[in-house]
């Protein structure tokens, strides 16, 4: 089988289970030392299944200066199922004889840099559907930052595809709602340290088990 066969039959079962988004990256155009995976791990699993969740406008529409109840029990579900498409993707994968290892949709081991095992929203920039924008997010052309992303490493041979050549452009909107003031005029420049702390608060004051926001998420609507 071809691997835009294989690429195909990927991207139908991750829609049939409820994905928004499915793209291919080379994982072998990472930086290792970007990832927190051992490095022959990489080696072993060269490509990269991003498949992505669009999230409930109704639900972002409600968050104001804080978020909801109604948005913390849409986030864990939305992980829950993504995790669930991994699982049934590696499956695919290995039941064609090749081996397969889903990422965790929302495992942090690093919560300061806010990083995990490998960087979701990297992989996604990578095969082709956004860029990372000024709020530190992967921004897509049709749902902006209002998705969820899950990560599928694997041998098997697909196609992959390039990053996108855009920005935000003229778009400031996260910036001017982010309670913590972490995001600035330059991606780049993005506080790690200042978004982590008001997730902390929120967390607390709310009584939240996750350290969750989703004002930024719910100001980016993409470039439409």
């Amino acid at each position: 089988m071809s691997d835009t066969q294989n690429t195909d039959i990927l991207n139908r079962l991750c829609r049939q289970w409820g994905g928004s988004l499915f793209g291919v990256a080379d994982l072998r155009l990472f930086k290792k030392e970007d990832a927190l995976l051992p490095p022959k791990i990489i080696d072993r699993l060269p490509y990269a299944i991003s498949s992505g969740y669009h999230l409930s406008d109704p639900i972002l529409e409600g968050i104001e200066n804080t978020p909801t109840p109604h948005y913390f029990h849409h986030y864990q579900r939305v992980n829950i199922l993504l995790d669930m498409i991994g699982l049934v993707v590696s499956s695919a994968i290995q039941e064609r004889g090749y081996r397969a290892m889903p990422i965790a949709a929302s495992q942090i081991l690093d919560w300061k840099n806010q990083k995990g095992h490998l960087s979701h929203k990297h992989v996604a920039r990578a095969a082709g559907l956004g860029w990372i924008g000024r709020n530190n997010l992967l921004v897509n052309e049709d749902f902006g930052s209002r998705i969820r992303l899950v990560t599928i490493l694997t041998d098997l041979p697909l196609e992959t595809a390039s990053p996108l050549n855009k920005d935000c452009g003229p778009c400031r909107a996260c910036i001017k709602v982010c309670p913590a003031g972490a995001i600035k005029e330059k991606q780049e420049d993005f506080d790690h340290l200042r978004c982590y702390e008001q997730l902390r608060v929120f967390a607390k004051t709310l009584h939240l088990s996750h350290n969750i926001c989703g004002i930024c998420v719910k100001a980016c609507r993409g470039p439409k």
